[in-house]
């Protein structure tokens, strides 16, 4: 696999603060792995998604590089999808599923509205969103959490991007959701040779299907490296405590659970 992105030296501050929220971080990205980010509230993993995604707010400041083997940064919705943790912060609440999954399909793959809508309809399809039909038609506060969610997937990868960002997309959900959408985000990245950076607190839940993980803590980096390697032989005193307060690393309860 090759390098997508070298990421060398980069810092993020927010408007107001003094300490950074990311703090001199070196770390690559290889072409169709599945990274996850792990990390506690406020380790600096969210701001990180945002800054590869150029989707950071107004008035943060970046310091650093992050260089793409394309030459220029990748397109948020083109080249790019982004999963967020509610669901619901990405939907219009007055539009319906069907609208707003192939207005996104329409925008980036200049399609006809018919051709978009029919493309969408395959997305929640492929989403296994139950009853996708009637889906279409309804609005986002019609459906569950879960749900939304995997209309939030099948929104972020219509366009076909090659990266895919999943950021706490499974935290606000039950466990037995939360194993069907990792599960589902698994089989789709894989179908489709794309990278995926997820985004997590949950070091066991990550452990299931990443391949390479990267523990960050006080916006720094403490540690990365193939996820057997990292989870078998920790360098790290927190890695190792993050390990040591999941119950079962070699299977984790939510794939377990998902398992036919």
């Amino acid at each position: 696999m090759s390098t997508l992105c070298e990421i060398r030296n980069l810092s993020v501050t927010y408007r107001g603060q003094t300490l950074p929220a990311l703090d001199h971080i070196d770390l690559d990205i290889t072409t169709g792995e599945r990274l996850a980010i792990i990390g506690e509230s406020g380790s600096g993993k969210s701001t990180l998604a945002r800054a590869v995604a150029g989707l950071l707010p107004p008035g943060a400041k970046l310091a650093g590089e992050m260089r793409w083997s394309s030459g220029g940064s990748p397109l948020p919705g083109r080249d790019l999808g982004f999963v967020f943790q509610d669901p619901s912060s990405s939907l219009n609440p007055v539009l319906t599923i069907g609208e707003q999954v192939a207005e996104g399909v329409r925008r980036h793959l200049r399609l006809s509205w018919r051709e978009a809508y029919a493309h969408a309809l395959k997305m929640l399809e492929r989403v296994r969103l139950s009853q996708p039909d009637k889906a279409m038609r309804a609005f986002p506060h019609q459906l569950s959490g879960g749900q939304r969610q995997r209309v939030a997937i099948a929104a972020a990868l219509a366009a076909k991007p090659g990266i895919l960002i999943a950021d706490e997309a499974t935290s606000a959900l039950d466990m037995v959701v939360q194993a069907e959408i990792v599960s589902l985000l698994d089989e789709l990245v894989r179908e489709a040779s794309m990278t995926l950076i997820f985004i997590t607190h949950d070091i066991g839940l990550a452990s299931g299907f990443a391949n390479r993980v990267a523990i960050f803590k006080d916006g720094r980096l403490v540690e990365a490296g193939p996820t057997g390697l990292v989870l078998s032989s920790p360098r790290e005193a927190y890695t190792r405590t993050l390990i040591a307060s999941h119950r079962d690393l070699t299977t984790p309860p939510l794939i377990r659970e998902a398992a036919p």
